[in-house]
């Protein structure tokens, strides 16, 4: 038990270069939230829903951050700031990161799969702040959300995903390979899609001009032929 607590704070200490030590991560109210789910988990599944919701929101009173008890959550789960929902058939996987004001949020079950309701977020997954995750959809390992995306289709392993709604967007190498990338945001404008079409249309102007001049070089040197044969032919006739 206490291998598994420290094991937790270290892993969110990793995350979070603002504590100063392990002990002063127990005063972070995702940490709290944490164990009252653990809690609240527990009863939901021995069939005490009522109680399971006592936990559930005597916990998002203190925190203000309201997890579902039928929600699954896997190892060293950090929410750091707080003000998230996570939906009642949501499953997240292992050394998952949310930031403040994210929602995994459920649609019509009639829309979606029978029962299933909320997402599926794979193992090391980070979401930025504000971000909206929406259905049962899955987000692949090691994906990264970035702020105030809004997600309504599956994410694969190691995507980056930005905007409204959510597209995949190219990251450098050197930030790709870092193991934390804090809120999934890559914070340069070149990473923006927008940006980067733009850049993909100004590179296909600009082998459009060069072909266009190759092609007015080509057709001046054969209207240069084309005179130089009219002048040898004009004078041969005189």
């Amino acid at each position: 038990m206490a291998s598994a607590l420290l094991a937790y704070l270290d892993s969110v200490k990793a995350r979070d270069p603002a504590p100063r030590s392990r002990w002063e991560i127990l005063l972070y109210p995702g940490a709290w939230a944490l164990l009252y789910h653990r809690i609240a988990h527990w009863l939901y599944k021995g069939g005490l829903f009522f109680l399971a919701r006592l936990v559930n929101h005597w916990s998002r009173m203190l925190t203000a951050i309201d997890i579902h008890p039928g929600a699954e959550i896997g190892r060293n789960f950090f929410i750091d700031h707080g003000f998230v929902v996570i939906g009642e058939t949501a499953t997240i996987g292992d050394d998952v990161t949310i930031y403040q004001q994210v929602t995994l949020g459920g649609t019509n079950p009639t829309d979606g799969t029978p029962g299933k309701r909320h997402p599926t977020i794979g193992d090391g997954v980070i979401i930025g702040s504000g971000a909206q995750v929406l259905g049962p959809i899955h987000v692949g390992a090691r994906a990264r959300i970035g702020a105030n995306a809004v997600v309504t289709k599956d994410v694969p392993p190691g995507a980056t995903m930005v905007g409204i709604p959510a597209r995949s967007t190219l990251v450098m190498a050197e930030q790709s390979s870092k193991a934390f990338l804090p809120y999934g945001t890559p914070c340069t404008e070149t990473l923006d899609p927008a940006t980067q079409k733009l850049e993909i249309l100004q590179c296909e102007v600009e082998q459009l001009r060069a072909r266009l001049a190759e092609l007015v070089d080509a057709q001046g040197g054969i209207e240069g032929r084309a005179s130089k044969g009219r002048k040898v032919s004009n004078r041969s006739g005189a």
